[in-house]
Order: structure tokens, then sequence, then C-alpha cells
């Protein structure tokens, strides 16, 4: 008996029977390889954060041994934890990838953008993201975007059609019955992808462990100097934090998701290890970005709203 088939035999007590992470990893391969076969020219979004690591991870999988035949793309807002993007670089480098990087500074340096007040520069990431699938002529562009995030998100499907200017119409969403992807586009449109668009954060950790995929330190319990703003603690940087009053202090805490540091939150933890992680998330009741994403809190609608700008 093979260590697979014993592992699902164990989990099930039926050889034949998949176990959850096995269902969702399916599925996520066949996404895949649905996308390599139907588009032209595909893109990996890839930031160095947990889901887009295990999307990476996924799309290796699904055509080992043979090279995967997608570059990646990252928007670097310039204000991006040093964590992620030193873990971005070894990726890269370990497996000979293409990457394309979009900077948000560049924009910011030409005049085609301005610093918002608050610091934060998340919501400037939607115009150097879709001139950079235009330029490309990406025709299909993966995100690790999952259901269980936020309400706007909830409502994509798995392959997500944007117009020409890379706008999002909800009213345009396809139907996906037996898992059936509809991909057709016209020229200067593209579809986005989300192939983990089933899983849920506790799942994405799960797979994690099982995989003994490696992730930037920053997701682990450590000792960092943060200040506190809207309930969240951030770390100081040269986007303007903190402010006067703002008193920073030393705490141990580790980040759920990985963005912006001007709007990314850590959380008080202990959680060293990746068993401890998991069993700090299965009794959560805040999604990661309820509690850790301050962009998100802008509005009622804000991820909705920069969705139907282009954002991811």
């Amino acid at each position: 008996m093979t260590t697979a088939t014993h592992r699902l035999t164990e989990a099930s007590g039926n050889p034949f029977t998949l176990t959850h992470l096995d269902s969702l990893e399916s599925e996520a391969v066949h996404i895949f390889r649905e996308v390599a076969g139907e588009f032209e020219k595909p893109v990996i979004l890839f930031s160095g954060g947990k889901d887009s690591i295990v999307m990476l991870h996924l799309a290796l999988k699904a055509f080992a041994p043979a090279p995967m035949p997608f570059a990646l793309l990252h928007v670097d807002t310039g204000h991006n934890f040093p964590e992620a993007l030193a873990y971005r670089d070894r990726t890269v480098a370990r497996h000979r990838l293409r990457l394309h990087v979009a900077s948000v500074q560049d924009y910011i340096d030409a005049g085609r953008l301005r610093e918002r007040p608050d610091g934060t520069r998340n919501p400037l990431q939607t115009l150097p993201l879709t001139e950079t699938i235009q330029a490309e002529r990406f025709d299909a562009v993966f995100g690790g975007g999952r259901r269980d995030e936020e309400k706007a998100r909830a409502k994509e499907r798995v392959f997500s059609l944007r117009d020409e200017f890379s706008q999002w119409d909800p009213r345009r969403q396809r139907p996906e019955l037996w898992n059936l992807y509809n991909g057709r586009h016209a020229p200067g449109e593209h579809v986005r992808v989300f192939p983990l668009s089933n899983w849920t954060e506790l799942d994405v950790w799960q797979y994690i462990a099982r995989e003994d995929v490696a992730l930037p330190e920053i997701y682990f319990a450590h000792e960092r100097d943060v200040f506190l703003r809207a309930g969240m603690w951030l770390t100081a940087g040269r986007w303007g934090g903190p402010k006067d009053g703002e008193r920073v202090e030393r705490r141990r805490v580790r980040y759920r998701t990985v963005g912006d540091m001007s709007c990314t939150g850590a959380v008080d933890s202990d959680a060293a290890t990746l068993d401890a992680v998991i069993a700090e998330i299965a009794v959560s009741r805040l999604t990661e970005r309820g509690a850790t994403r301050a962009d998100d809190k802008l509005s009622e609608a804000a991820m909705e709203d920069r969705k139907r700008e282009g954002y991811f």
C-alpha cells in the first residue's frame, strides 16, 4: 500500500475516498491545468503571502516534473514587509521563475498616483496592476482570494471575467455547474482565476502543515515593535506611522495576513509553530481580513468598490 493510499484509508476507512484537503488540492490542480489549456498567457499574482505561496505550490505540483508554464506578477506598494519580499525573491530564484514587478512608487514618482493622507497604498495598487495586465497582454490572472475572507470575494466565481478596462461586473458572472469553467473573453478582456475559492483560512494552514510548505517568519509569533491604531497593532515605518500620541511598544505578535504595512495589523499571539497556529485559527470567530486589514474597514463596500475598479 502506498503512503498516499495509507493516508486516505486511515482518514476515511475507505481507500477510494479522498480527504477534504485532497479534494481541495485536486480541484485547484484541475483549475491550473484548465487555464493552461484554454489561455495563451496566464500569470500568477505572487506577494510572498501565505495564500499566494499555497497557490504557487499547487501550480508547481500541477505540472511537475515539467516546468510551471506561468510567470509571476507582484504589485509592490513600496510598503511591503521586508520578510515577505525576501521570501518572494528566494522563491523566484529557487524555482527559476519569471517575475514581473509593478511598482506603486514608480507611479507616484511619475505623478500618476498620489499618496493618500492615511499613508496606505493598498488602494493605489489598482492602476499598476491593470496597466501591467494590459501591457503584458495577460489573458488569465491567478489570484489567491478565498470566499471566506470578505463579502465581495464571496460573490466571485472561480473564473471571473474582467472587461477591457479590467473592471468587474457581478451581473456578468457565469454559472459554473459541475466544475465546468467558461474562459471565453473578447480581445482586451481577461479572466481572473481563483483556485483557492473554496478553501478557508484553516484549510490553508492545514495544507501548509501537511505539505511542509515554508512561510515567511512573520506568520509565527515573534517580538516586534508595534503601536495601536484603530484597534490594530501596526508596524512603524516610513509610510507615516506612528503619529503623535501613538506609543510604540514591544509585543509578542504574529500576522494572519500580509499586505501593505500601513493597513495590515498584527495579532497578539504565542503561536510559534504550525500546530499552535492551526489551534488558534480553529477557535477564531473573526476572518483574517476583518481582524487585521484597515483598508477593508474604510466603508461597508470598500472591497467591492475596489474590485469593480480592477482590484483583486
